[in-house]
């Protein structure tokens, strides 16, 4: 199943927007495989995200809202999560994935 990316398509919000957008700017940039699944588009898949992520991490008022990231049925957080594995360098481990093995010229 792999990386998966809840988004909103049609959504009002240009924040919301933004960072679906520099989400996925920054998997695909750094070549990490994952589907973005439209939550606009199936209300299955909508009610699957609010189903999967823990109590601990829902806004006190009103629903999560996207972009979402799951490795499979494993919850990894919300947007503010990712920045914050991403400020810190930390993306691979917040992702579930194997950091990748450092090229020649990093080692250089």
């Amino acid at each position: 199943m792999g990386i998966r990316v809840f988004v909103a398509s049609s959504s009002c919000s240009v924040l919301i927007k933004k960072r679906q957008q520099e989400l996925v700017r920054f998997l695909e940039g750094n070549k990490i495989e994952f589907e973005q699944v439209d939550i606009t588009m199936s209300e299955e898949q909508r009610q699957w995200m609010y189903r999967n992520i823990p109590q601990e991490n829902r806004p006190e008022k009103g629903n999560p809202m996207p972009p979402q990231i799951f490795n499979g049925d494993r919850y990894c957080g919300d947007y503010d999560c990712f920045f914050d594995a991403k400020e810190s360098n930390t993306v691979f481990s917040f992702l579930g994935l194997k950091p990748r093995p450092a090229t020649k010229a990093a080692e250089l």
